[in-house]
């Protein structure tokens, strides 16, 4: 306690962090597309538009910049419920990719599959990795493209605590695997996909400059988090919930509490700053980050635009921030969901 205390005190003078005032703030440019169902993320194309996963209808559509929605495809095979069904999306590698990675919820399990992309159309549809467990909550999706062409997954403890500490388990933990689906070279535990353990319900992922990857985590009642993941770690559920004594775990980098104000879904890394999506906050987060240490949130002015599902960082450096108001939680306005520009102010 008289540790975190310090640290506090020495963010407060601006010995560890620079003033949140001095960080780059961004404000609200344009609505880029309304009238979107469930959307749940997003990935960038080299022109600058983007495909959108909606959870609840398993379609996939382009949005260009200016406000142009098409539907591009359906994902076959997910089946929605709870939080289940389309969920983290990401493009194959290269100036033209060829494939669509996307995590869905079926009748059975999670998995990852490939879909052939030709530049206007999805393509023929197979799994890579399969036998995620599942159910009507905390499913976990996100997945993340690396520079060495490889993916991280992010799972969920599948409403199962206990799975979270079974190395043989594929929930509640984050994976990390090649685009054929494999474990990827150098994993921690040999022939497994496993990279880190300990998880309830991660839904964001990202890599900041120096290819150190984050994570954003629900908690249950008490404390979400923000994690700095490193191979072989284990991050304590359900034997902690947040920042506890136990040696063989390791402790986030920031603490949201109560999970009010925030249940952090999607985030983006620009600059030094990352970007956290809130759902029951309706708040987007964000956090300075210095090497391996991260200080403390602060909320972006937007006003209300209730909950928000997924944040990407674009081609053009603007955000691009994804509301979640009609995934049944939520109160949709007029013109929800919508996918909101946002630049410097």
């Amino acid at each position: 306690m008289k540790l975190r205390w310090f640290l506090s005190f020495l963010v407060a003078l601006g010995l560890l962090f620079a003033s949140p005032a001095a960080a780059t703030e961004f404000r609200v440019r344009n609505t880029i597309a309304t009238n979107l169902t469930s959307p749940w993320d997003l990935a960038f194309l080299p022109d600058g538009s983007a495909l959108v996963s909606e959870r609840d209808t398993g379609r996939i559509k382009r949005v260009t910049r200016n406000g142009r929605a098409v539907t591009v495809g359906t994902v076959r095979g997910v089946r929605p419920g709870g939080e289940g069904g389309l969920l983290g999306i990401e493009m194959a590698p290269g100036p033209n990719p060829n494939a669509l990675y996307a995590y869905i919820t079926t009748a059975q399990d999670n998995r990852v599959v490939r879909i052939g992309w030709n530049g206007k159309r999805l393509g023929t549809q197979r799994p890579i990795l399969t036998g995620i467990p599942k159910s009507s909550i905390h499913n976990g999706g996100r997945i993340l493209m690396t520079p060495n062409n490889t993916m991280f997954v992010a799972t969920g403890d599948a409403a199962d605590p206990d799975l979270a500490q079974d190395r043989a388990s594929l929930a509640g933990k984050i994976l990390h695997i090649t685009l054929a689906g494999k474990p990827a070279v150098g994993n921690p535990f040999q022939g497994s996909p496993v990279y880190s353990l300990g998880h309830r319900n991660v839904q964001g992922l990202a890599l900041d400059s120096a290819g150190r990857l984050w994570a954003s985590e629900f908690g249950a009642r008490d404390v979400d988090e923000l994690n700095l993941i490193k191979p072989g770690s284990n991050y304590g559920w359900p034997v902690c919930e947040g920042s506890c004594d136990e040696p063989r775990f390791v402790n986030p980098k920031v603490e949201w509490s109560p999970t009010s104000t925030a249940s952090p879904s999607g985030m983006a890394i620009a600059g030094n700053d990352a970007f956290v999506a809130s759902l029951r906050g309706r708040v987007l987060w964000r956090v300075p980050l210095s090497g391996e240490r991260a200080g403390t949130p602060v909320a972006v002015p937007l006003g209300n635009l209730g909950r928000l599902r997924a944040v990407e960082q674009a081609p053009d450096g603007s955000l691009w921030l994804v509301t979640n108001n009609t995934d049944g939680r939520g109160q949709p306005g007029p013109q929800d969901d919508r996918i909101l520009r946002l630049t410097p102010r």
